[in-house]
């Protein structure tokens, strides 16, 4: 193992990983808490093998990477814009509130300004991974909500490469140390110019000439036909984009990574991309967790219990309240708030570096870089907890809304993502699970023969499209609970399940036949052992893509049909 430390720290971390996931799954734990105990048990504070911290940060730092990545290919600047005037106010005071209530715990101890101010800062800033999953988890990326967390993510992390540059300034400055306080404070403005220099000219060079080059290189190798060059192309451009962002411009990978996603989703290509990144970035998120789990220190939490409780404290309370705050007062509906506080209610990534840096200025001492880190890890591991007791007043939310809607009265800026799910009233109708191409023949064709139709989709485009035909559409996951339950199946004749991937159909197939026994139902499938998987999960009929695709073409082959051919253009 000394002799490949990659290999035996990349294995090790997957491994048990995937033990600890298995038995988090088995006590009804999210799969989190199991990654981070995989860290806990490779780290440097439990006895037996310990992985190289080092390396574990580095591949924990290229998932990251590949999900700001994904998270940019589905955003463009016309998102961002349409929050600005929420994120930046808004995670800028959220960002004072924490900082200051890190100070005055700092104060309470006793520590140095400079620690109180660094640890302050270090609790303020929310984990992007964290942060990005929870949201992927609740479906929540495409809605408003998705989008002011987003942006309040990038601004987070812009305020955080201020902070990590101008650090050694803002010790010399506090110490009193050099040539004399005013020099101190000439450097402390000089690299704040520079540093926001630096910065605006990368977003300049990427919205001229990245929003063209990248889409463009794109095009041009997606022509070649190699599905193995154009993944490399598009792994080139996030992993490239990003490291080069950190090195020239000195901006974080993760804003790198973003912007490059942000000018690659210009592409009518960026669906594809977001394929072929897509099992690459969650093996390495996976690995992000573990490298943190590594950093626990338990004994701190058994010698500084009350500082610890304090620190997460100011996380989940302090933290969320604030963000509460601000949103409610921006305008925005109370679920939309919620949302927001619940999803900044803790720290990761950029905290532990931030504290790092400390350290190395001597500005910190590693007792409270040790109570940072277990806050950190608590607040993860209390983060899925938060959001479902969200999910279980869900039902109040709803209420409330409709009860605002009834008396007239709606909050100043609504959600653009409808939330308020009614029951069907129809009765002998068939619901179609996903409207996408396969979703949308299906759709056609029972509404020629004149069926009743109920659609359940969540993308907001679709849905527009589908209310402009009076289409009956439930707006949500069909493989939510609450959903189905909403598509009235014990009334239905038949449901179609045209959702592409075989473990969400699954779950809306095994759903559904608990509601209604009877229901015909019949879904679709790219492979055998995703049929294999529909028909345990209590589907009827599934569709196999291929046998249909070979059933009709050697139906035009027997046929004999002539074949009309376009005319060449004689240009």
């Amino acid at each position: 193992m000394h002799d490949a430390p990659l290999i035996a720290t990349l294995v090790s971390g997957i491994v048990l990983a995937f033990v600890f996931a298995a038995l988090a799954h088995r006590l009804k734990l999210p799969p989190l808490a199991g990654y981070l105990m995989a860290g806990v048990v490779v780290g440097p504070f439990t006895p037996g093998y310990v992985a190289d911290g080092h390396l574990a940060h580095q591949l924990a730092e290229v998932g990251v990477v590949l999900l700001m990545f994904g998270v940019g290919l589905h955003f463009s600047l016309k998102d961002l814009l349409s929050v600005k005037n929420i994120a930046i106010p808004g995670a800028l005071g959220q960002m004072a509130v924490a900082t200051l209530l890190g100070m005055l715990l700092g104060w309470g101890l006793g520590w140095p300004f400079a620690q109180g101010l660094v640890f302050g800062l270090a609790l303020s800033v929310a984990s992007t991974v964290v942060l990005l999953r929870a949201m992927e988890e609740h479906r929540l990326m495409e809605t408003e909500r998705g989008r002011i967390a987003v942006g309040w993510l990038i601004v987070e992390d812009l305020a955080m490469v201020l902070a990590l540059v101008l650090l050694p300034a803002i010790g010399l400055a506090l110490a009193g140390d050099g040539p004399g306080e005013t020099l101190s404070f000439w450097v402390l403005a000089r690299t704040l110019g520079f540093t926001i220099g630096k910065v605006a000219l990368f977003i300049v060079l990427m919205l001229v000439v990245g929003k063209r080059l990248i889409p463009w290189t794109l095009k041009v190798v997606a022509h070649t036909g190699s599905r193995e060059l154009f993944r490399l192309a598009v792994l080139a451009i996030a992993l490239g984009v990003a490291f080069g962002a950190a090195g020239l411009f000195g901006v974080s990978f993760e804003l790198g990574a973003f912007f490059a996603g942000m000018m690659m989703g210009e592409s009518k290509l960026a669906q594809r991309a977001t394929e072929e990144t897509l099992p690459l970035r969650d093996a390495f998120a996976v690995l992000f967790f573990v490298s943190i789990g590594m950093l626990f220190n338990y004994q701190v939490v058994l010698t500084e219990p009350l500082v610890v409780l304090a620190a997460l404290s100011i996380v989940v309370l302090g933290k969320s309240l604030a963000a509460l705050g601000i949103v409610l007062v921006s305008g925005r509906p109370l679920r939309t708030a919620l949302t927001i506080a619940t999803s900044l209610a803790q720290i990761g990534e950029f905290s532990f570096i931030l504290i790092g840096v400390g350290v190395a200025q001597n500005l910190v001492s590693k007792e409270a870089q040790d109570v940072l880190l277990a806050a950190a890890i608590l607040s993860i591991l209390l983060n899925p907890v938060l959001f479902k007791l969200l999910d279980r007043i869900r039902p109040w939310l709803d209420a409330r809304e409709a009860s605002q809607q009834g008396a007239g009265a709606m909050p100043a800026v609504a959600d653009n993502t409808p939330e308020i799910l009614t029951t069907s009233t129809l009765s002998g109708h068939v619901v179609v699970a996903g409207y996408g191409r396969v979703g949308w023949l299906v759709g056609e064709t029972l509404r020629q023969h004149g069926d009743a139709l109920l659609v359940l989709e969540e993308d907001t485009e679709r849905v527009a499209m589908l209310r402009q035909q009076d289409i009956a559409t439930i707006v949500g996951n069909a493989a939510q609970d609450e959903v189905l339950a909403a598509a009235n199946l014990g009334q239905a004749r038949a449901l179609v399940v045209t959702v592409p991937d075989a473990y969400e159909g699954g779950e809306v197939v095994r759903v559904a036949r608990l509601a209604n026994p009877e229901l015909q139902i019949i879904a679709r499938a790219d492979s055998d052992a995703s049929k294999e998987h529909l028909q345990q999960q209590g589907a009827d009929v599934v569709v196999l893509a291929e046998p249909e695709l070979a059933r009709g073409m050697l139906e035009h082959l027997v046929a004999g049909a002539p074949i009309s051919r376009p005319t060449p253009n004689a240009a």
